[in-house]
């Protein structure tokens, strides 16, 4: 049987995503009125790789933005009440989750108190209960009618770029450059290599063998890789050591080594994650 090649003309209407028109307005608001932007993401790979993506892409047309990853032992998985106060007390009126906050109801409930507005940005099931936030996007809520449902943490933040892409009349060349993280979370989280996920996989992955950003090549680099890198080595390669920043020091640090576009700088955030990759790695054996 023959599969003919993905095509980026399969990829969806991001709008046809539950609350995205009400995410979209509430970024653009924010940006319009020069409002401090929290870009909230997971200490794992989707997590890190979804915070890099949104970040750096809207960093492109606004400055007022900067990025937050939970500490694992002292605030735990997800949307933490020390995210909310950090927050809150650095005056950041919008916080777009990524890859959590689907059950976080209590915490959304605590934020909204504290003035703070949430686009959450997940692909988990959702509980019982959907929270109050400004705008929940997840692809398998019950009343999302969005027809692709195995989307990646960092696909669902994906989407809102695309959509707010499209509202603000940006060019979409520019945001399918970031394609190459949003592959890496694809394979690292093992969502089904269907519909969109095998688009994003097929010219993410073109993309980093043909024009790695700095962070990604760093990554390739210490690990040897002479080929070209294929969903094999992103699975037991790459996403094991970034996942290995959140786990035993930050996952901060990945996020700073796929943002940077210094050439020294990166190779020293590279280099740190490869130590603590080895690490891990000792760890287990």
């Amino acid at each position: 049987m023959l599969f003919r090649s993905p095509s980026l003309e399969e990829i969806h209407d991001p709008f046809l995503m539950q609350d995205m028109d009400k995410a979209v307005n509430r970024l653009d608001e924010a940006i319009n009125n020069n409002e401090k932007i929290l870009i909230y993401g997971d200490y794992d790979v989707d997590g890190t790789t979804s915070v890099a993506l949104v970040y750096s892409y809207l960093k492109n047309y606004y400055k007022q933005l900067n990025y937050y990853i939970p500490d694992r032992y002292t605030e735990g998985y997800g949307i933490s009440y020390q995210g909310i106060d950090y927050a809150a007390e650095n005056d950041f009126k919008l916080i777009i989750a990524l890859d959590c906050g689907i059950k976080a109801v209590d915490k959304i409930a605590y934020a909204n108190k504290k003035g703070v507005d949430f686009i959450i940005c997940d692909h988990h099931r959702p509980g019982d209960e959907i929270p109050q936030a400004l705008a929940v996007l997840d692809q398998k809520r019950e009343d999302c009618n969005y027809p692709f449902k195995e989307l990646s943490g960092c696909g669902v933040g994906f989407k809102l770029m695309q959509a707010w892409t499209q509202q603000t009349k940006k060019d979409e060349d520019k945001l399918l450059e970031y394609l190459d993280l949003l592959a890496i979370s694809t394979c690292a989280d093992i969502v089904p290599m269907t519909g969109e996920n095998r688009v994003f996989v097929h010219y993410g992955l073109k993309r980093i063998n043909e024009n790695p950003r700095l962070g990604v090549k760093t990554m390739i680099d210490l690990n040897g890789i002479k080929n070209k890198l294929t969903v094999a080595d992103v699975v037991f390669k790459i996403a094991p050591r970034i996942n290995a920043a959140g786990r035993l020091k930050s996952g901060r640090k990945a996020v700073q080594m796929l943002v940077e576009e210094d050439d020294e700088k990166v190779i020293d955030f590279g280099e740190n994650i490869n130590k603590i990759g080895r690490a891990s790695y000792r760890e287990r054996v």
